[in-house]
């Protein structure tokens, strides 16, 4: 089985915060790792130029952790509600064939913000263990300001299973959030550098490490 990853992003930085340093891991031991930003901001809501720079910003954020790939959709932010689950599913379906995708991380499903509950549920359609689909792991990750603000339903919570070792590469994560200059907030915001330590450090005591990611096990598929 190949190693083909793909994180799917709601908007540029969820990928970070929720994935950065498995990212860095993965691609630092030969994986292929292709990021896909689902969104580009609504017309009226984001001018042209901020657009640009935050797209600017992912890039070179994934520079840093080793990316493949990066790749950005069209879908409105933050309007994916009014785009249809099919249209939605069928773009991160054609990426998944064309990279030949075997381990996918998606948002986590009780988020607060609708386009996570959405790219969630999309990623899932596109990823269908029907013959021929290539997913055979998928993972959810948890983002800072959108997981734990959400309403506290034991159906929402999220639920760590998995965890993934980021002590040697929390440093890369950091280097790649700062990239990202009108999304970083001063603490006690949950996206500042500090939080995401933080949690690093709180997610990797819990399994012995010095810092970790942690996600949900969402399905795995084993020949």
């Amino acid at each position: 089985m190949n190693s083909n990853t793909l994180i799917i992003a709601p908007h540029p930085d969820d990928e970070v915060l929720g994935c950065g340093g498995t990212i860095k891991k993965l691609s630092s031991g030969g994986t292929e790792v292709i990021v896909l930003i689902m969104t580009r901001g609504k017309t009226g809501m984001y001018s042209e130029e901020s657009i640009l720079n935050t797209r600017s910003d992912a890039k070179r954020a994934h520079k840093i952790l080793g990316v493949t790939e990066t790749r950005f959709l069209e879908f409105p932010a933050p309007d994916l509600d009014l785009v249809s689950i099919a249209e939605i599913s069928g773009a991160i379906n054609s990426v998944i064939k064309e990279f030949d995708i075997s381990t996918l991380y998606i948002p986590h499903h009780g988020d607060i913000h609708h386009d996570h509950k959405i790219v969630f549920q999309a990623g899932l359609v596109a990823a269908r263990p029907l013959s021929g689909n290539s997913v055979k792991r998928i993972f959810s990750y948890e983002t800072l300001s959108e997981t734990e603000w959400a309403a506290p339903f034991g159906n929402d919570t999220f639920i760590p299973t998995y965890f993934v070792n980021i002590t040697d590469h929390l440093s890369a994560k950091l280097e790649a959030m700062k990239c990202f200059r009108t999304q970083l907030k001063k603490f006690p915001n949950p996206r500042s550098l500090e939080a995401i330590n933080a949690l690093a450090t709180f997610r990797g005591s819990t399994v012995g490490f010095n810092h970790a990611e942690a996600f949900m096990t969402i399905r795995i598929i084993e020949n």
